[in-house]
C-alpha cells in the first residue's frame, strides 16, 4: 500500500486496513518521519464503546517539532515516536502500539518493486484536490519551532533510519550513507541488525533474516526520542 506524500503532508493521519491487519500511520511533515502502528490489538483493561481497533488522530499539538496524535474513543495521548500512552485510560493501562515498518521510497521505485501495489487516489478519494507541494519549501532552511538539545553527531534534518532492538536499544543509519554502501554492494549492518534495501526505501531484519520494525526520520527528532542511540556509522 502507498500513500503520497503530499496527501500524508496534509492528513497527517491515515488509519486503515492493510493486509487484514488494522493500521494507524501518523505523519509528522517537521520531523519527516512516517510511522506505522497495528491498532487492533485492544486492552481489554478499557471501553472503547464497542469499538474493536483504536482509532488514531492528530492533535495539532506538538513535543520538540513532533506531532502529538490520541486515540479518539478515549482521548489518551501517544508518544508519536514510541507508541506509548501518556496520558488518559490508555497510559493507565500500559498500552504501547506494535509498530511496524514504513518505507519512504519514489513511486517509480515502489510500483516496479510491488507493481500490484494499491495507492490513495489522486483526489484522495472524497473528490479534494491537493498541491505538488503543499509545504512550498517551509523546512528548507531547517526547523521552524524549537527543538530543543540536539545530539550534534549529525545535522539536525540528516535523515536517518531508525530501528529499536528487541532489548530496547535504539540504533540509527545515515540514509545517504546506507544507500551508497547498498548501491556499492555492500553490507550495512550494526550488531545483529541490518539494513536492506527495498524499492527506493529501506527495510530492517536480524542477522537470521527476521523482520524488524524501522522507518526514517531527521535526525533532531529519532535522536531526542531516543537519545542513547547507537549510530552507522560510527561518528
Amino acid at each position: 500500500m502507498a500513500f503520497p506524500k503530499n496527501i500524508m503532508e496534509i492528513h497527517e493521519i491515515v488509519n486503515m486496513t492493510i493486509g487484514g491487519r488494522r493500521v494507524g500511520m501518523p505523519y509528522c511533515t517537521l520531523c519527516g518521519s512516517a510511522q506505522a502502528y497495528l491498532t487492533d490489538e485492544v486492552s481489554q483493561e478499557v471501553d472503547i464503546s464497542d469499538a474493536d481497533t483504536y482509532e488514531l488522530r492528530t492533535s495539532g499539538l506538538l513535543s520538540r517539532s513532533n506531532k502529538v496524535m490520541y486515540e479518539f474513543h478515549t482521548r489518551s495521548v501517544f508518544d508519536t515516536f514510541t507508541g506509548e500512552a501518556v496520558s488518559g485510560p490508555l497510559r493507565e493501562a500500559g498500552v504501547k502500539l506494535e509498530q511496524v515498518t514504513v518505507q519512504t521510497s519514489t513511486w517509480r521505485e515502489w510500483k516496479a518493486a510491488y507493481p500490484s501495489t494499491q495507492i490513495v487516489a489522486e483526489d484522495g478519494g472524497i473528490g479534494r484536490t491537493y498541491s505538488e507541494d503543499p509545504l512550498q519549501g517551509r523546512d528548507d532552511n531547517g526547523p521552524i519551532f524549537p527543538i530543543g538539545d540536539v545530539d550534534p553527531r549529525l545535522g539536525v534534518q540528516q535523515s536517518v533510519i531508525g530501528v529499536v532492538l528487541d532489548d530496547g536499544t535504539p540504533v540509527a543509519f545515515v540514509a545517504a550513507d546506507a544507500r551508497a554502501a547498498l548501491d556499492a554492494g555492500n553490507d550495512v549492518a550494526f550488531g545483529d541488525v541490518r539494513i536492506v534495501s527495498d524499492g527506493d526505501g529501506f527495510t530492517a531484519e536480524m542477522l537470521d533474516g527476521d523482520p524488524i520494525a524501522a522507518h526514517q526520520a531527521f535526525w533532531f527528532a529519532w535522536s531526542q526520542f531516543h537519545p542513547d542511540t547507537l549510530l552507522w556509522p560510527a561518528s
